[in-house]
């Protein structure tokens, strides 16, 4: 599965319909960006049963703004509707594949039980 472009209109949506989203908030002049695009890009195509989405933070500036994105490229994961990963900078292909493991690993459900949300 490629990537999807998310916006306002369908971001809370995907987050909450989709066991794991990952979210990369990125912009077209952005050098680091287009370094990381083929990267995500291959692990979405990787990892077809997770969703992975793009925003454009030019095109989508209120939900970057919600999203308190300061810098780009950031990388949010969601599980089950939580944030459990969030990190600014182009990570190389064998550090986003331990996010996607260790998100994949993640007991979001203890974390939420014990507080630690």
């Amino acid at each position: 599965m490629s990537t999807i472009d998310l916006t306002a209109g369908n971001f809370e949506q995907t987050v909450l319909d989709n066991e794991i989203v990952f979210v990369d908030f990125w912009a077209s002049w952005c050098g680091p960006c287009r370094n990381f695009a083929p990267i995500y890009e291959d692990a979405a195509q990787e990892h077809a049963d997770l969703v992975f989405g793009s925003v454009n933070t030019e095109e989508e500036q209120q939900l970057a703004a919600a999203a308190k994105v300061t810098s780009i490229p950031t990388l949010m994961a969601f599980k089950k509707g939580a944030l459990v990963f969030s990190q600014a900078g182009a990570l190389p292909a064998p550090a986003l594949a331990q996010v996607i493991a260790a998100v994949r690993d993640f007991d979001v459900d203890a974390a939420k039980a014990t507080g630690g949300e």
